[in-house]
């Protein structure tokens, strides 16, 4: 696999080789190994997957404190836009965020360490994602931005669709309302 690490340190971009043959093909999408070498050490502890159609957005979640979870995506089939902003108040990229294209044709995974807000916006008719997160879901601890917060000014591009959040979403927080990790 080759590692990307983006313009906020952290962030990767993992692009697996990919053997294609008249079968189909094979890549690994996960070796622990190879991962801690570039990364780090991580600890996954549960596997997550949605499925979703054209236009759906979520997030910009995010789990606070003890609860913050890293995560490893990918798109098995679709493609996403995906974004993770920056929440670490001591980072020199603060308030910035990284987007990246995930598809099944691309095979491209996403990394994303604590201390960030995570959404996604399905740019295919159908989407279906799946990660890794490195600490258990605590409800008490859920948080989220609003994806469309002018602070941010994400450039997601919603021009020729509908989207479609859930109800939760439309009431997150302002980015100047939020929480932050020191």
């Amino acid at each position: 696999m080759i590692y990307k690490e983006t313009s906020i340190e952290g962030v990767y971009v993992i692009e697996p080789r990919v053997f294609k043959d008249a079968r189909g093909y094979f890549f690994e999408s996960w070796k622990q190994e190879e991962f801690e070498q570039h990364v780090g050490a991580v600890h996954f502890v549960q596997d997550n997957e949605s499925m979703s159609s054209r236009g759906v957005l979520r997030g910009l979640h995010f789990q606070k404190g003890e609860y913050s979870q890293a995560k490893l995506v990918r798109v098995i089939l679709g493609r996403v836009l995906d974004v993770a902003v920056d929440l670490r108040k001591s980072s020199s990229t603060f308030g910035k965020y990284v987007a990246v294209e995930l598809s099944d044709e691309n095979k491209r995974q996403f990394f994303i360490p604590r201390g960030f807000a995570h959404g996604f916006l399905v740019l295919s008719e159908k989407a279906i994602f799946t990660y890794k997160v490195d600490n258990v879901y605590a409800p008490q601890a859920e948080a989220s931005i609003r994806w469309d917060d002018s602070d941010l000014n994400i450039q997601w591009p919603t021009e020729s669709m509908n989207v479609l959040t859930s109800e939760k979403d439309l009431k997150a927080s302002m980015f100047r309302d939020s929480y932050y990790f020191d």
